[in-house]
């Protein structure tokens, strides 16, 4: 089972991409963590429907938002950007608050 600030993972849901089919360095990760895996039905992205949403998020307001940023910069303000994302940006589909807030 994976940890992280008192929550439990115990399975984790990916799409069918290579890397998480096969991938060793992602294989090793998910049995030191003991995590069981699940895969979306192919070519069906809805299943995943959060991440793809989170996704979409990511470009749009980080990666993409000042253009000609230099990939090294963004790498760099990414942890900044995700802890903002998780803990203070209002999300619709929790009625404006953030997701830390649903996390007992």
């Amino acid at each position: 089972m994976g940890h992280a600030n008192g929550i439990t993972v115990l399975r984790i849901l990916t799409d069918n991409a290579l890397a998480y089919r096969r991938g060793t360095c992602w294989a090793a990760v998910r049995t030191a963590l003991g995590l069981r895996r699940r895969y979306i039905k192919p070519g069906c992205p809805w299943t995943n429907g959060k991440a793809e949403r989170f996704h979409r998020t990511l470009l749009t307001e980080f990666a993409y938002a000042q253009p000609r940023t230099p990939n090294t910069h963004r790498l760099a303000t990414l942890p900044t950007w995700v802890q903002h994302y998780n803990t203070e940006r209002p999300h619709s589909a929790l009625t404006g608050h953030p997701p830390i807030t649903r996390l007992p």
